[in-house]
């Protein structure tokens, strides 16, 4: 078992049960809707809201953030609770829901981007971010991108989105606390040291950007992704740090589709709340969509990964680095 110190949850590692690469199944195809134009793509502009922000390139827009058609938090109510009888409470969803569009290639993706789109599309986040943070409704932005159906994309067109949040999650709470309880400094300064001092779960790393398989892996080929300079809040990082780091996924995700395939897979970003000034660094979660939750991840939350990270570690070290 091994702890995981950004939430205080345990692991399992069944190096017994260790997988090959080739022993995931690559995800389904996806099927679009031959009948429906995607919306997403150049063209078609008018099947979605107005674009709140376009990058723009030779007359042509490079990529858009537009509001969600069907957003799952809307409005500037704040956050009010209601409590309906001596158990069950509400409150509205008030928020702001996004999708950024950071390409208009349709057959494109992450892995796709040269330099300049994966620092741009970093920098587009970034300007979102403080965005939201200046709203009074919004106390936490989660930036998520799903890749393929098994991770939960409903569109084939690669895009993100961006939530407005008029609460802190729970993830993020245990992540604050494991900060703020961390006898050494920051966990993830720390974590960083300690990965390059022994070099087994490093897949690659810059002056910049250390990406890894987390020795607290709860998934196979899981990847954390760390900038070197320690900062609170995506909105307010270094730009070097902000344009590193959309190399560095660009790059992660090239490793994974090139030692797995085409697989699933959810990208996170962790940052600080917007109004808090305590411990934190923000950093960048990898899961890729390889096996299943059964009966007993669900019923105690305790992972069970068949791949120990120093293996997934060595295979994607392993594939041709990407351009």
């Amino acid at each position: 078992m091994r702890l995981n110190p950004l939430t205080g949850r345990w692991v399992t590692i069944v190096a017994e049960r260790a997988r090959r690469p080739s022993d995931f199944a690559p995800r389904a195809a996806e099927i679009d809707d031959p009948a429906r134009p995607c919306p997403f793509c150049p063209g078609n502009e008018e099947s979605t809201l107005p674009a709140l922000e376009t990058v723009d390139e030779g007359g042509s827009w490079q990529m858009r953030v537009i509001p969600n058609l069907y957003p799952a938090f809307d409005g500037n109510s704040g956050f009010v609770v209601h409590h309906l009888g001596p158990v069950h409470v509400t409150a509205e969803a008030s928020g702001i829901h996004e999708v950024f569009v950071y390409t208009p290639d349709h057959h494109g993706g992450l892995d796709q981007l040269d330099d300049a789109q994966a620092a741009e599309m970093m920098r587009a986040v970034q300007r979102r971010l403080a965005e939201h943070a200046a709203s009074s409704e919004v106390r936490y932005t989660q930036v998520i991108i799903n890749h393929g159906r098994e991770a939960g994309a409903s569109l084939a067109h690669p895009h993100a989105q961006i939530l407005g949040l008029p609460f802190v999650p729970g993830e993020i709470l245990d992540e604050e606390r494991a900060f703020a309880r961390f006898a050494g400094g920051c966990v993830i300064c720390t974590t960083i040291e300690a990965e390059l001092a022994t070099g087994e779960r490093v897949v690659f790393a810059d002056d910049d950007v250390v990406c890894i398989t987390p020795f607290w892996s709860g998934a196979p080929f899981e990847l954390l992704l760390m900038p070197r300079r320690h900062e609170l809040h995506i909105q307010d990082a270094d730009p070097i740090s902000i344009e590193s780091m959309g190399r560095a996924i660009r790059d992660a995700v090239a490793h994974l589709e090139t030692a797995l395939g085409d697989v699933a897979f959810n990208l996170g970003f962790h940052t600080a709340p917007h109004e808090h000034s305590g411990q934190y660094h923000w950093h960048v979660h990898l899961w890729p969509n390889l096996v299943t939750a059964a009966g007993f991840e669900r019923g105690t939350g305790v992972m069970i990964n068949v791949t120990p990270p120093e293996h997934a570690a060595e295979t994607l070290r392993a594939v041709r680095s990407p351009v």
